[in-house]
């Protein structure tokens, strides 16, 4: 854009500069540079070159770079640095990996591209991709599927059935999914034989193809591809390191590290050959390779001479790369006299000189505020700018333009960008009419980007920069929108609303899971068996019951049958007897007491809707201007859940409100707002919290938030006195309290309130039964706000079935990271090497112990490992006063590392604490675990999360999922599918209070809401239809055959939904997704499709049995089919005798027809008589019901 370029073309040595970048060698100080003003000029200056790299000195101005450069380049990649230090762990997160290799993708390929990266990450040791490592096919080309798989494995993706996340492929009968972890869609490779015959992307939810592609390059999933011979190498060297170290270790008669060193070494070992899996390699990476490079060396070696560097702040980048050299030779100096490493582990960091080493054989360019030292560069050449800031002009109009006059009078040229073409021209069109009598503002609107700014010119234009800046010698300025008007808030991607989706995976069968099935009760399913009677083959369910007997289901009859799922997963549940009584009690008993309990919620619920509440109304003055003085900015859905609930208070109906957010996401903001409101009309509010901590928490945040108007909050906790307390009732009686927080303190019998107008209760599941009694009686008449971070089944079924409003909120604050979670076996030494980290830059720690009886011991444990800190420990069965103070100490920043129970889990809320290490985290539930992980990252610092588990210790298979699950969610807003989760591995938890947990032991999670869900809707006055089920039994092949979808649950789940087929139109959609997914259809499955319509037209003919075999069809009807009896005589003379039609009991009309011994064509046949006849019988209804479309 030549308005930002031609002005910095004047600059006097500008030239010489151009002249050493272009060159490739030499080193430029430039200082006197200020924030924004530093990318302009590395915009300036790299004009035509290819390839820019911008080094900074730590991962969150490296954010922001890169987030202000988009502006100038839209070609921008960020290169997030990997922390070698706590490499050990079994599982990072994919994220990281991902980005850094999507730049050098683009590297390879040789695009052009601006890396914004931290010097950090310039120290860690690259290895160059050879041309093997990147595979690329066409179509018309050839691949053999097995050597295909076995070259993905090695490029480090993972096998998987189905192809659900970046770094997966799967194979299956010539269609092999690869997701590339650098694109967003995965691919899909249709073969035949070795000829690829198509390749697709698709989508990965509905696994659907969306585009045709011609040809496509696959990167690897891991910066380090070995061959096998490299891995055998490797290890040979380093057993051989191992074994003269552990003779070392045991000569110097220390056994314990003896026998570390060797198990290590052999656990590698393991995991390479066995399993394939590379997790921990960077550790290792110098027994693999004899020589890696720097990333400067990797650039070069691709990108020739037209490659740069920007340092930004040299003196600050050296810190930070002396900082971490220290900090990695401290730990594994420590580490190897423990023997968690080998001495050839010690090395693998380059040190900040030989990085610059490598650095200066390139163009430099350093650039700072001041002169200063530059770090590691030996400078050729200085040049000062002298650029200068411009202080912000807060929203006042007037000083601007008075600004803009005298850079008028100077000749100045100015440049305005706006995030908005929009504004953009608003503000040119202003700025002309901004006169007061003097000769007014030239300003004029471009799109152009070839215009130049003028002297004496103002040039608005559409762009972005953090902060205005002005060069005095060139007389030039850059003002952006956000010096004007305070700074911008940032518009944010339009997110999809929350519908709620139905979830597969909860109901993903496995052979031995428990099963129900309506009709016949609890059974353990036992996989898919092909059953062939008579030629004839079909797939059935086998379900086995107790005593032997064994239940065959048709598999197009799925939907009678539930995965059973109950609160205590690890509890078996009895199975029924085939033909036995006992499972029509069972369903008998559960059914009054679900009737029973649907009719209170009906009742409860009715009366909200119908019953008065009373109507607040719209916002004042105050309240708009309330939230103005929020601190932060709002997520849109935070927007959204604000306005419904607003929304609700101002209707006649009782508000009954769930936000559901993930911890952090400004849910107390909802609620401060609604409760402003409410006392704006003399109404009281109430927030219920579970824990004391929390309700001092709130109450100094609602006083701090409230502090400009006139509200009066009290507290009512363990913190405050018996005599405070009397006050607050006695005033809460006279309604001289506007807000009172507090614990279940609130709700005994003594607590009146003068005008109760608003409930707001914290986590409610935290709360006891008796508890949850008393809110019931006090939520009758009054609007209530629920606040949760991780759903209960109770409120989130209630809620999906619509009987609640739900708000979610699941976006990430603007300035929030992810947590980066490692799950590791429990080591001493990572343990020290995280709270010594964490201590380095002035934060705290979580040390989280759930066991009450030792955890001083471990205190003190801790406390030996890192003497310099100060530890404390708190746990729920302490004095109350002792464990306050010591939450009060911590969160007032005297306390470094804090060894508790998981009394932290619920809401605290400290923004210094932003490392976490759980102890035994194979113990803990999913969402225990998920909301602790929450405490820590509450600021804009990266955040980490260590799950610990013991060493050598096999996982259960529930904790490993569980450890994996949170993994997998790492992505801030995961708190809700973590209740999914949760529902899968803890089963449902208390659904309807105590009584009714029985009853859903008994006939499982879903199968109750089932009924609940029938009793709701009968009460409400909406009969559901009578439930009957249509059987065809034609005598067809009709089954998914083995080869054709391999994978069971697969299987099973495209059983289900063909068994859902409704409509032609659906039938077809279903066709297109096997075809795309599977292949060819085989003939056996196109017959399973018809015969999904068949029954549909069948049961809306109140059919109950189609029955079709040696050459006769019989169709049974339900003794009050909607069938007009006038019209059956016509109907059978047209068919004449080869109909006739049984009127008693059951009616049942019978067809006959003539076979021609061909199995295929009888089978053919068969389908098309039956079809033909379904078609006519049509003519046979009633008139008052619509025929049913196909």
């Amino acid at each position: 854009m030549q308005a930002l370029l031609a002005p910095l073309k004047e600059l006097a040595e500008y030239d010489e500069v151009r002249k050493i970048v272009r060159q490739g060698k030499g080193t430029v100080a430039l200082s006197g540079c200020v924030d924004s003003q530093k990318l302009h000029m590395i915009y300036g200056l790299s004009d035509g070159l290819k390839y820019k790299v911008i080094v900074t000195y730590n991962d969150l101005k490296a954010k922001e770079i890169y987030e202000e450069y988009r502006f100038y380049d839209r070609n921008v990649m960020l290169y997030p640095a990997k922390d070698l230090i706590f490499f050990q762990a079994d599982i990072h997160g994919n994220q990281l990996v991902q980005e850094r290799i999507k730049t050098l993708r683009r590297v390879v390929e040789g695009k052009p591209v601006t890396i914004v990266t931290t010097y950090a990450a310039l120290m860690t040791p690259q290895v160059l991709w050879e041309e093997k490592d990147i595979i690329h096919t066409e179509r018309g080309g050839s691949l053999d599927e097995s050597k295909l798989a076995s070259r993905l494995v090695a490029m480090g993706y993972e096998k998987a059935y189905q192809v659900e996340s970046p770094g997966q492929f799967s194979v299956r009968g010539g269609i092999v999914d690869i997701f590339d972890l650098t694109e967003e869609n995965p691919y899909r490779i249709e073969l035949w034989g070795d000829e690829v015959e198509s390749i697709r992307s698709f989508d990965i939810l509905s696994q659907r193809s969306i585009e045709k592609l011609e040809s496509i390059t696959v990167y690897p999933a891991t910066e380090f591809v070995l061959s096998e011979e490299q891995i055998r190498k490797g290890i040979a060297s380093l057993e051989k390191e191992a074994a003269k170290q552990e003779k070392i270790f045991r000569d110097a008669h220390q056994p314990e590290e003896a026998h570390r060193i060797a198990t290590q070494v052999s656990e590698l070992k393991e995991q390479l050959l066995e399993f394939q899996s590379k997790a921990n390699l960077e550790g290792y990476i110098r027994y693999f390779y004899e020589n890696t490079v720097t990333m400067p060396e990797l650039l070069a070696d691709m990108a020739g001479r037209s490659l740069v560097f920007y340092i930004d702040e040299p003196a600050r980048v050296k810190e930070q790369a002396d900082a971490i050299e220290l900090e990695f030779r401290e730990s594994m100096e420590q580490r190897a006299r423990k023997g968690y490493v080998l001495p050839g582990q010690m090395n693998i960091l380059y040190s900040g000189e030989q990085v610059a080493a490598t650095l200066e054989k390139n163009a430099v360019v350093t650039l700072a505020t001041m002169e200063t030292k530059y770090g590691y560069f030996r400078t050729e050449k200085h040049v000062d700018i002298a650029a200068r800031n411009i202080a912000p002009y807060n929203n006042s109009f007037e000083s601007l333009v008075k600004d803009l006059k005298k850079y008028k009078k100077s000749g100045y040229r100015v440049l305005l960008l706006s995030g908005s073409r929009t504004r953009a021209r608003r503000l040119a069109e202003d700025l002309r009419n901004a006169e007061d009598g003097d000769a007014g503002l030239t300003a004029v609107y471009t799109e152009d980007p070839m215009r130049e700014v003028q002297p004496g010119e103002i040039l608005t234009y559409y762009g972005h920069v953090n902060k205005g800046f002005e060069y005095p010698w060139l007389k030039f300025v850059v003002l952006s929108e956000s010096d004007i008007f305070g700074s911008e808030k940032r518009k944010k991607k339009k997110k999809k609303l929350y519908q709620g989706q139905k979830i597969n995976d909860f109901n993903d069968l496995k052979i031995g899971d428990y099963v129900v099935h309506e009709t016949h009760g609890l059974g353990i399913y036992k996989g898919i068996e092909k059953v062939e009677v008579e030629n004839i083959v079909k797939d059935y369910l086998k379900i086995e019951y107790r005593d032997g007997g064994n239940l065959y289901i048709l598999a197009t009859g799925l939907d009678v049958i539930q995965k059973y799922a109950s609160a205590d997963a690890a509890k078996k549940p009895k199975l029924n007897k085939l033909g036995g009584k006992e499972w029509e009690h069972t369903k008998t008993k559960v059914r009054s007491a679900v009737s029973a309990v649907a009719k209170d919620l009906v009742e409860l619920y009715a009366v909200r809707q119908q019953s008065e509440g009373y109507a607040f109304g719209k916002d004042t003055v105050w309240q708009r201007e309330f939230e103005e003085m929020f601190p932060f900015e709002e997520t849109e859905d935070q927007l959204s859940a604000i306005a419904d609930t607003k929304a609700d208070m101002e209707s006649h109906r009782i508000m009954d409100r769930l936000i559901c957010g993930d911890v952090g996401y400004g849910k107390t903001e909802i609620a401060i707002r609604a409760a402003f409101k409410a006392v704006q009309e003399g109404k009281q509010v109430v927030y219920l919290v579970p824990t004391t901590i929390l309700a001092q928490q709130h109450y100094n945040t609602f006083v701090q938030r409230m502090k400009d108007f006139p509200v009066n909050i009290a507290l009512m906790s363990r913190f405050r006195t018996s005599s405070e307390i009397k006050k607050t009732v006695k005033d809460l009686e006279k309604g001289m309290v506007d807000i009172v927080i507090g614990t279940h303190r609130v709700l005994s019998a003594d607590v009146k309130f003068k005008d109760l107008g608003l409930l707001i209760i914290d986590e409610e599941q935290r709360f006891g039964v008796a508890h949850k009694e008393k809110i019931k009686k006090l939520k009758e008449n009054v609007d209530v706000l629920t606040l949760t971070a991780t759903p209960i089944p109770r409120t989130l079924h209630m809620s999906l079935i619509g009987i609640r409003d739900m708000s979610v909120l699941e976006e990430a604050p603007n300035d929030r990271l992810p947590i980066q979670t490692f799950v590791c076996e429990y080591n001493d030494e990572l343990v020290r090497e995280a709270i010594v980290r964490e201590m380095a830059r002035g934060g705290q720690v979580y040390y989280v112990y759930n066991r009450v009886n030792n955890i001083a011991d471990i205190a003190a444990q801790i406390a030996k490992l890192v003497p310099e800190a100060n530890v404390a420990y708190a746990h729920g069965q302490m004095k109350e006063h002792e464990l306050e103070r010591i939450m009060f100490d911590f969160i007032n920043g005297e306390i470094d590392v804090l060894v508790s129970t998981t009394i932290i889990e619920t809401g605290l809320d400290i923004s210094n604490v932003n490392t976490m290490i759980i102890h035994d985290s194979d113990n803990l539930g999913l969402s225990q675990l998920y909301q602790l992980r929450g405490r820590v990252g509450r600021s804009n610092r990266n955040a980490y999360a260590f799950l610990m588990y013991k060493r050598d210790k096999m996982l259960k298979e529930v904790a490993e999922k569980r450890l994996a699950a949170i993994k997998e969610f790492t992505d801030l807003g995961s708190g809700f599918k973590i209740a999914m989760r949760d529902l899968e591995i803890r089963g449902a938890g208390n659904l309807l209070g105590m009584s009714q947990h029985g009853h859903m032991e008994a006939v499982g999670y879903d199968l109750y809401c089932k009924m609940l869900n029938e009793a709701v809707q009968n009460l409400k006055g909406i009969h559901t239809t009578v439930d009957f089920t249509t059987v065809i039994d034609l005598d067809v092949d009709a089954y998914i055959p083995a080869e054709y979808i391999v994978n069971e649950t697969q299987k099973l789940d495209i059983y289900k939904r063909i068994a859902g087929i409704e409509t032609l139109k659906e039938r077809d959609e279903m066709k297109d997704e096997l075809l795309d997914r599977f292949g060819n259809i085989p003939k056996a499955v196109d017959n399973l499709l018809r015969i999904a319509l068949i029954r549909m037209a069948a049961h809306a003919l109140d059919m109950t049995e189609i029955k079709g075999k040696n050459g006769r069809i019989t169709f049974n009807f339900r003794p009050d089919a909607a069938i007009d009896p006038l019209k059956i005589p016509a109907f059978l003379k047209k068919h004449g005798e080869k109909m006739s039609f049984t009127a008693y009991g059951n009616p049942f009309f019978t067809y006959k027809y003539k076979k021609t011994g061909l199995v295929e064509t009888d089978a053919e046949l068969l389908m098309e008589k039956t079809e033909e006849l379904l078609e006519e019988m049509k003519e046979l209804v009633l008139e008052k019901l619509p025929a049913q479309e196909n």
